[in-house]
């Protein structure tokens, strides 16, 4: 890049005082915002002709610096992504959240040796009261836009919900509490973040609640939910997005057959074996004959993993009425599993939140993250979501001789399973 547009060097009106002298301070500021958002569209462009891509708007993005705080105007493109690493540091609001939370322990009257330990743990030495407020307020800002922004302009065809728990200090004692987020997926196939808060029970209750508020935003479309088996969140999602379908995540599933079997751990690996490749098949037909021949041969090793196999099949399978090229993202809550991970990491740090409001604060910062992560790239191409809308294709009857075939192929699959468990146990 040569030069910079006048334009842009120049603010078209100086900012002043009300006495009328000029805030030079303001001035700086933005002309520092102009200067580098100028500097970032160039070098998206050079990137673009570079490479023959397309620009697909802005994401915002907010920099405190000693000027003030900057509103960066970052280049979206239509394939890949751009990010000004030299500009500003990716995920600098999770690290953010986290001196909010220490500062916080300070407030509240935390042991100033555990504290030390947390701030040193994340090479924060000294935090001003000022410096404090400001950090709070700046992430405050940025959770409650995230929470609140409208969704109604595109169908949310899958959501994924789940909550982890964290040590948090409740009514002067230290208690498990949930931390609830939702993900959604619109039709254009790019994952959002629908809603995070804590909540002190994950009962059907909270749930309810924090759906509706979902939904109250523009919410529409959902076709599938996919969770583990909390009544009380499968009770809320019925009543709340009436008309959709429930996937129960497979692998809670697997985990729940795996404890029916806990009495031996040998029988409990046999029985994750079993049901393991029923998913993992490629055809309807085939899954559903895998799958109730799973239960066939649990009933003769664990009747009681047979059971709660065969009670969860029309929610387990759920997944098979969508485009095969979206079964692997939708059988499983394992896109909510990271973003759990992820706050579990950060919170580890803190080990116990003096408050619900510091953990809402980091929670909610460490989905921020995550939503303008999910921004450079899609979950779901768009040709494959545009399988999920076309015209249903009319049901062939399947003739025996079909369902003899797959009857083949599934148990082959199981079998195949058994013997390569047995093959590692026996190395």
């Amino acid at each position: 890049m040569n030069s910079i547009p006048e334009a842009a060097a120049i603010p078209p009106a100086l900012p002043r005082f009300e006495d009328g002298f000029i805030n030079m301070q303001e001035l700086l500021r933005a002309l520092a915002e102009s200067v580098v958002n100028e500097i970032m569209s160039a070098e998206a462009d050079q990137l673009c002709d570079a490479t023959g891509n397309s620009r697909n708007g802005y994401r915002e993005r907010r920099l405190v610096t000693c000027v003030g705080t900057l509103t960066l105007r970052i280049p979206k493109l239509r394939v890949g992504s751009f990010f000004p690493d030299d500009v500003i540091e990716r995920y600098q609001r999770v690290d953010r959240a986290i001196v909010a939370a220490v500062s916080e322990m300070y407030a509240t009257g935390t042991s100033t040796r555990k504290v030390q330990k947390v701030a040193a743990a994340m090479g924060v030495e000294r935090l001003s009261k000022d410096q404090v407020s400001a950090i709070c307020e700046h992430l405050d800002a940025e959770v409650e836009e995230l929470v609140s922004r409208p969704l109604g302009a595109l169908r949310m065809p899958y959501l994924w919900v789940d909550a982890t728990y964290v040590k948090c200090r409740r009514d002067r004692r230290v208690a498990s509490t949930a931390v609830v987020t939702a993900i959604g997926c619109d039709e254009d196939g790019w994952r959002r973040v629908l809603g995070v808060s804590v909540v002190d029970t994950e009962s059907y209750d909270s749930w309810v609640g924090f759906l509706r508020r979902i939904r109250a935003r523009g919410v529409t479309g959902v076709q599938l939910v996919t969770s583990d088996a909390h009544e009380g969140l499968r009770r809320a999602v019925e009543e709340v997005f009436q008309g959709s379908a429930w996937q129960r995540c497979v692998v809670h599933l697997m985990r729940d057959c795996a404890r029916a079997a806990s009495g031996s751990r040998g029988l409990a690996r046999r029985v994750c074996r079993i049901v393991a490749p029923v998913f993992r098949l490629k055809e309807a037909g085939a899954a559903r004959a895998a799958y109730h021949l799973a239960i066939e041969m649990l009933e003769a090793c664990c009747r009681e993993a047979a059971r709660i196999l065969e009670e969860a099949e029309p929610d387990a399978l759920a997944y098979l009425d969508f485009p095969p090229s979206h079964w692997k993202r939708l059988r499983t809550n394992n896109v909510q599993e990271r973003a759990n991970r992820e706050i579990k990491r950060r919170a580890r740090v803190v080990q116990v939140f003096p408050s619900t409001a510091s953990l809402e604060r980091l929670a909610g910062a460490v989905m921020c993250d995550q939503d303008e992560a999910w921004s450079d790239a899609r979950y779901f191409s768009t040709r494959a979501m545009s399988e999920l809308y076309e015209e249903p294709r009319v049901a062939k009857t399947t003739s025996p001789e079909r369902r003899e075939e797959w009857i083949v192929v599934a148990r082959k699959a199981i079998e195949a399973s058994l013997e390569l468990a047995d093959e590692l146990e026996a190395a």
